[in-house]
């Protein structure tokens, strides 16, 4: 049996000010999901060089998650070795359905404003929200890839949780 090639290098890590930055383009993207008629929830793909906006998605229904379906069109779209360079952003922690699909899709590093966790402690056990207990460390720490996992980010969380209750609270 021969010993599986490794990994590309990650690409660059993201500077304090990129995250945020590309964390508050992750936002826009969720408020377009809203105006749009879909839960808040956006997500964007940063290629390698940390800069590069790929992709955007916003949340279109329970099953077609921002994240889930951005993995699964960059998987169609980039190579493997491309992917695990890029960064995917979202201002909420991925939920187990999508940190997998991005584990899948080869996606190096993701980056997130808020836990799951808080997001339910934000928007209550809503029917249209039935959050899982599933955190996205639990899903990459039982993979055979290193995925980076950056988040929360204490700096932002507070935006993203007030833009959650804004939405929530309407429904």
């Amino acid at each position: 049996m021969t010993a599986p090639t490794p990994l590309p290098a990650q690409g660059l890590s993201p500077s304090t000010e990129q995250i945020h930055r590309h964390l508050r383009h992750a936002q826009r993207v969720a408020e377009r999901a809203v105006a749009l008629g879909h839960h808040p929830f956006g997500a964007i793909l940063v290629g390698p060089d940390q800069e590069t906006v790929l992709q955007e998605q916003c949340n279109i229904d329970s099953v077609n998650h921002a994240e889930s379906t951005l993995a699964r069109v960059a998987a169609t779209n980039f190579t493997p070795e491309f992917l695990w360079g890029c960064t995917l952003y979202t201002t909420v922690e991925p939920c187990c359905m999508c940190a997998g699909t991005a584990y899948w899709a080869n996606i190096g590093r993701v980056v997130f404003g808020m836990t799951e966790a808080a997001l339910l402690a934000h928007t209550g056990s809503h029917a249209e929200n039935p959050t899982m207990s599933v955190s996205s460390r639990y899903v990459y720490d039982h993979g055979q890839k290193p995925v980076e996992l950056i988040g929360p980010v204490p700096e932002l969380e507070a935006e993203f949780a007030a833009q959650q209750q804004r939405f929530w609270a309407s429904r």
